[in-house]
């Protein structure tokens, strides 16, 4: 399949109860297209936040996350959904290179160097076969991973957007998982769009009814503010180019970027991983070709003074909750995305989707992420009454999810999901060398339940 000719699903409305709408196939164009605009929705916070933070132009991130998105689809020959957003594993590294005395051109030149190292190392998976990924990251590893990628964003929620509204936040959150759980066929694949949407109108209402609100705004400052402020979607144009530079490259910049090249690793193997246990398709043949076009895209995007990209668990966590998995949507909201860049109104639009709202909508989608993690343990019959299991997934999401900091140097140190991935996987392998033969039970391979086998051998159970 070459990620073209969708086959229509059943009568192209909604999925049957229990099946999927898989990467091949698509609802009606109509419903397509919201749910290209859904994805949209989910990425464009992190999408748009993220180089904001590093200072680079969030414009330019919209426009080439969509460019990345078609990269990374034609490459992956259409098997693996996934939209490719702003990196957000990369903010910590911008502050220590704006530290060093490094500019915007510095940083995405260590970016671009940390893409191609990304895109090396999967071309290694795919040239030695996904039993190198089996081996290193085996599914204990991998759910860990996964678990604590989706509740390492639990401090945003708590400490960035639901204080700036809290009574917003509760009502989004309570609407979006109503809309979830009660509405039926289209209308609950569209349900964290409605969710936005409600969030946008009650904070609307609420300025008109109660006036402003006294509490933290965006930048953390407690203040007398608006909920939602559209002033600057008036002074925005409706066309304009993003502004692009070319990288620079500085070794010392380069060298406190590729440690998060472990994380990347990491987090892609576990997105597809998830992808796989929601979609049912085998991935163990695209997984080093996934990893390496995630690594060409970045290097596509910090080439015209964009953000590295990843794989977003975001979207992941939408196709979670509405079971459609149609690359068809992904392209439709590749093409959003690149016509959203190029349009600076829209990003005002969304820049002043308020707090309160993305409070209550990201406690639902990054909780969802997280579980994801919990799903491939059960799926893969991970035993964590061993302590061999246990021990070294309890300290790593515990790293990962508080974001605890370890300081190599003044100019280097690991948190966070970094952090947490390397105490997971460096302390189960260290831990397995040293464990009694009755702790090291046999490893099933990291797919989707029901796959017993990769590269002709089934695998002791």
């Amino acid at each position: 399949m070459a990620g073209f000719g969708w086959k229509l699903h059943g009568d192209g409305r909604s999925p049957a109860p229990g099946a999927v709408v898989k990467p091949d196939e698509r609802l009606s164009w109509g419903r397509t297209i919201g749910l290209g605009a859904q994805h949209v929705v989910a990425m464009f916070g992190a999408t748009f936040v993220a180089p904001v933070l590093m200072g680079l132009d969030p414009n330019l991130a919209v426009m080439v996350s969509g460019v990345a998105t078609v990269f990374f689809l034609l490459v992956t020959g259409g098997r693996i959904p996934s939209y490719l957003g702003s990196s957000l594993s990369f903010v910590g590294v911008a502050a220590v290179i704006k530290a060093q005395g490094g500019d915007a051109a510095t940083l995405t030149g260590a970016l671009l160097v940390v893409g191609a190292v990304l895109a090396a190392c999967g071309a290694v998976v795919q040239a030695a076969g996904a039993k190198v990924i089996h081996m290193v990251l085996p599914p204990v590893v991998t759910g860990a991973v996964v678990m604590l990628i989706g509740f390492n964003l639990a401090p945003v929620t708590a400490g960035t957007y639901w204080p700036q509204d809290q009574w917003t936040a509760l009502l989004t959150m309570l609407f979006t998982g109503l809309a979830l759980v009660v509405l039926r066929g289209f209308w609950s694949r569209i349900a964290i769009f409605l969710g936005l949407v409600f969030g946008y109108a009650l904070s609307w209402a609420s300025d008109r009814i109660f006036g402003q609100i006294h509490s933290a705004n965006g930048a953390g400052v407690v203040t007398d503010h608006w909920r939602l402020d559209l002033s600057g979607v008036s002074k925005a144009d409706w066309i304009g180019l993003p502004t692009l530079h070319a990288p620079s490259f500085s070794a010392s910049a380069v060298l406190v970027a590729l440690p998060v090249v472990v994380a990347l690793i990491a987090e892609n193997a576990g997105h597809v991983k998830a992808v796989g246990e929601m979609t049912g398709d085998p991935l163990d043949d695209r997984l080093g070709v996934a990893i390496m076009a995630d690594g060409a895209a970045t290097m596509i995007s910090t080439s015209v003074g964009g953000p590295a990209t990843t794989t977003y668990a975001e979207n992941i966590g939408v196709m979670a909750a509405t079971r459609v998995y149609s690359t068809a949507a992904y392209w439709c909201a590749a093409g959003f995305a690149i016509l959203f860049g190029l349009c600076p109104k829209f990003g005002a639009v969304i820049a002043a989707i308020p707090g309160g709202v993305l409070g209550g909508i990201t406690v639902v989608l990054y909780g969802m992420i997280g579980l994801l993690g919990a799903q491939i343990w059960v799926h893969n019959r991970v035993e964590l009454t061993n302590p061999l299991n246990l021990v070294p997934v309890a300290a790593g999401v515990i790293v990962g999810i508080g974001n605890v900091s370890l300081k190599i140097s003044d100019n280097f140190s690991l948190s966070g999901i970094a952090l947490g991935t390397l105490v997971v996987l460096l302390g189960y392998h260290a831990l397995r060398l040293m464990a009694p033969a009755h702790m090291k039970q046999p490893q099933t391979p990291l797919l989707d339940a029901g796959t017993s086998e990769y590269d002709g051998e089934s695998p002791e159970r």
